[in-house]
Parts: structure tokens; C-alpha cells; sequence
């Protein structure tokens, strides 16, 4: 999905920091808002923080939580984020 690569594409340019649900949602809906494909920001921020939440379960996962809460960053030791990395 449009979504799921655009969330990926914002965490991958985020430092060790990560970042926050909200602004990851603004930058997401800024992408896949168009003026042909009118996608609300409540359905984005719905959909992001979903996302964030089942993908960083797993200690190995492509994604996890920052040291603040609510914040996200893509997993460095993860053999998926190598992956995501080189195809970026």
C-alpha cells in the first residue's frame, strides 16, 4: 500500500531520535494527498498509529519504539531494516 511505503520512507530519513505519531501522520498525509485523492487526516493518523503499533511488537521488528512515548524509529539491527535501507 501507498501508505505503508510512504511510513517507512519518513522513518528511514529520522534519526535515532524517531518521531512522533503526529508529525509522522502530517508528513504522510502531505505525500498521499492529492488533488485528484483526498484522504482525511483522521483516516491517516488512524492508520499510521496502527501501523506503528502492530509492527513494533516484536523486539525484531522493521520498527520500534523511540526512549519517549509516542515516538518511532526504524530498527537499525534488524536484518529487514538493512534491507529497506538498500533499496532506498
Amino acid at each position: 500500500m501507498v501508505l505503508d511505503k510512504e511510513i517507512l520512507r519518513v522513518l528511514s530519513e529520522v534519526g535515532k531520535d524517531g518521531l512522533s505519531i503526529k508529525k509522522i501522520s502530517i508528513h504522510v498525509h502531505n505525500a498521499c494527498n492529492s488533488f485528484f485523492d483526498k484522504v482525511t487526516y483522521d483516516e491517516v493518523h488512524a492508520y499510521v498509529s496502527g501501523f506503528l503499533v502492530r509492527n513494533s511488537k516484536n523486539p525484531h521488528s522493521l520498527i520500534e519504539k523511540g526512549e519517549r512515548r509516542g515516538y518511532y524509529r526504524l530498527n537499525r539491527n534488524s536484518y529487514m531494516t538493512q534491507q529497506l535501507m538498500l533499496q532506498f
